[in-house]
């Protein structure tokens, strides 16, 4: 029996991939990747089930972040290292083809339909450096592409592929209704390191804070950024929720959160302190939970303080200093660290 891996996001290009190795009767195993930047409701499980295939999720090792640091392909609008990514996709891919005795690996990328990750020559660096070579077949622009091996050991009938090409899905959505596909998803990323405002907050983290940790990441999907030096940043909530996360981010083991600010007699957002805790950048915080929060007018605005050196109250009063969303304005003046 052939078997293949075929990478699953949930879209309409995975769906069609996994639907024209089954008309041809090869056995998928569908394989999804996530990581702590993927940021849209995944369908993957759903998906599977539709598509009666198994569905193995895996998850980015430790080195992940370090190809999101320093890409040896570069960045797409955002913080986005597609062709890094997708070969280490195809790398963990790889060894899982090999744990299930599988032939070949499938993959829905259509040739020229992202700019950052799906120009032919990209393609061809994604199957090289990934190990894969002519074991990665993308059966929707196969007939645009040398013949894999599958193809040419006859394990998959070439004729049965397709040439498709560009960004438009005109095409994909009446393969979609050949297949029998029952939801046409719209499409989607699903991933926050293409997203414009992520990313910024994402640049700041890698240029300028030297020491940035898995928790550091983990935080920037959470609050507004503001900076204060090259290891010092204050996050705020947005909201009663991200306050509550926050809160319990602030105890995690490996935080390097050093103090968290509430506001007392007045409504507000909560605020950590990220990187060490100076007298001057506590007051900072402060000064942002007043100007972020419903003040009072003719009495003092309280907030306490709890840092590593103890629990204090004192009062906010309105930071001197222009404090600039990270997302809205990448930081100014600030040199970028050698690591």
């Amino acid at each position: 029996m052939t078997r293949c891996i075929a990478l699953l996001s949930g879209g309409l290009d995975s769906m069609l991939a996994i639907r024209i190795m089954q008309e041809q009767g090869i056995e998928v195993e569908a394989l999804n990747f996530k990581t702590m930047f993927t940021c849209c409701q995944d369908m993957s499980a759903q998906v599977a089930r539709d598509l009666g295939v198994n569905l193995t999720i895996i998850g980015q090792e430790d080195d992940y972040l370090d190809l999101v640091r320093n890409p040896e392909y570069g960045y797409g609008k955002g913080a986005n290292p597609c062709v890094d990514c997708r070969i280490y996709m195809f790398e963990r891919a790889k060894k899982f083809m090999h744990q299930i005795d599988a032939q070949f690996i499938i993959s829905g990328e259509v040739v020229g339909q992202r700019p950052m990750s799906q120009k032919r020559s990209d393609l061809d660096t994604i199957s090289y450096q990934s190990g894969l070579e002519d074991l990665l077949l993308r059966p929707l622009s196969a007939k645009l592409l040398p013949p894999t091996k599958p193809e040419r050991e006859g394990l998959v009938d070439r004729e049965k592929l397709y040439g498709v090409q560009g960004r438009s899905r005109k095409f994909l959505i009446e393969l979609a209704h050949k297949y029998n596909l029952k939801e046409i998803p719209t499409p989607s990323t699903g991933c926050s390191l293409t997203e414009p405002e992520f990313g910024r907050k994402v640049h700041d983290l890698i240029q300028i804070q030297v020491d940035d940790k898995p928790w550091d990441y983990d935080t920037l999907n959470v609050g507004r950024h503001f900076r204060w030096n090259e290891s010092t940043k204050v996050i705020l909530g947005r909201d009663h929720q991200e306050n509550l996360k926050l809160e319990y981010m602030h105890k995690m083991e490996d935080a390097t959160s050093s103090a968290l600010i509430e506001p007392l007699s007045f409504k507000g957002p909560i605020a950590l302190v990220t990187g060490p805790a100076s007298d001057d950048s506590i007051s900072y915080a402060a000064g942002l939970v007043y100007r972020y929060g419903s003040t009072l007018d003719d009495e003092p605005n309280t907030v306490r303080v709890d840092a590593e050196t103890g629990s204090q109250e004192m009062v906010a009063l309105p930071t001197d200093r222009s404090s600039e969303d990270i997302t809205i304005a990448m930081t100014t003046g600030l040199r970028r660290q050698e690591r």
